[in-house]
């Protein structure tokens, strides 16, 4: 695949740090954000903490071969009096074999001899209070733009809908889930319309030395198809762990899921790994 060759050098780029500073790489968790735990900071989508996720991905068992992404996911929030403006954005490069089904980015897939580039651009916005009692939560519009280089891995559609996060954090770690609505309101005609629901429930469970067990479905709901083959339902889950590499703080993460539930185009397995950047204030 060829986006295989760009995954791999921006991880070289992440992680690729001099000799020297590989002896200064500390094993535990990074120190606190704020008077809290930043491994709980990194846990809530909406949390304070400014970070630059890479989300490397890679789908297995379709019919047309296998697809690879690479989500570039900057999150910076902002504070407002008691309120914070948490801005969240999805900038997906992709190697698509063509009409590859059931991914949040490629609604409407079409046939095609394959594509590699830049995908739809997905914005969101969440506001959410700067101080909470038990349940954390945040909601605003999302937006996604016809970006795509290629019209085979996009939509060709301007789409927005309403987004929004509940979640809670026990002791032992977190859960919760977002939701998001998209349809399409401006864009190509010749297009099929974006009629789109994603939800995406989380479970985290915290281990000793910055080690964390999780569960990250992302279940989507596709209502411009038949019904045999409206919904994608993952089920897996993987490990995470908080180090830091001389003065970076950095989560990564692997994670392996099964479609349980899939449309007829649809990959059989996806597993991938993020390695995600932390700027705690």
């Amino acid at each position: 695949m060829r986006l295989s060759f760009l995954i791999i050098a921006v991880l070289i780029a992440i992680i690729g740090v001099p000799a020297g500073a590989q002896d200064e790489a500390k094993q535990s968790t990074p120190p606190a954000q704020g008077g809290g735990d930043l491994r709980s900071a990194v846990q809530n989508p909406i949390s304070s903490l400014i970070s630059l996720p890479f989300k490397f991905t890679f789908d297995y068992g379709a019919p047309n071969g296998e697809a690879s992404f690479l989500n570039i996911q900057p999150v910076v929030p902002i504070t407002v009096g008691s309120w914070n403006l948490v801005n969240r954005a999805i900038i997906p490069l992709i190697d698509s074999p063509g009409e590859v089904a059931g991914t949040p980015g490629i609604p409407n897939p079409i046939t095609g001899n394959g594509a590699t580039g830049l995908g739809d651009i997905n914005y969101s916005l969440f506001l959410s209070p700067v101080k909470y009692e038990t349940a954390i939560w945040g909601m605003g519009p999302s937006i996604t733009i016809p970006t795509a280089t290629d019209k085979e891995i996009g939509s060709e559609k301007w789409s927005m809908g309403p987004t929004g996060v509940v979640l809670f954090q026990p002791k032992w770690g977190t859960f919760g889930g977002l939701v998001r609505q998209l349809w399409s309101v401006a864009g190509d005609s010749d297009r099929d319309d974006v009629n789109q629901t994603l939800f995406e429930p989380f479970l985290n469970y915290n281990l000793p030395r910055g080690w964390y067990l999780i569960s990250d479905i992302i279940i989507i709901a596709n209502w411009e198809a038949d019904s045999s083959n409206t919904w994608t339902v993952p089920l897996g889950g993987g490990v995470g762990k908080l180090f830091k590499i001389g003065s970076q703080a950095i989560n990564a993460r692997a994670e392996a899921y099964y479609n349980v539930e899939k449309p007829d185009n649809a990959p059989n397995w996806q597993w991938g790994f993020t390695v995600q950047l932390l700027f705690p204030k």
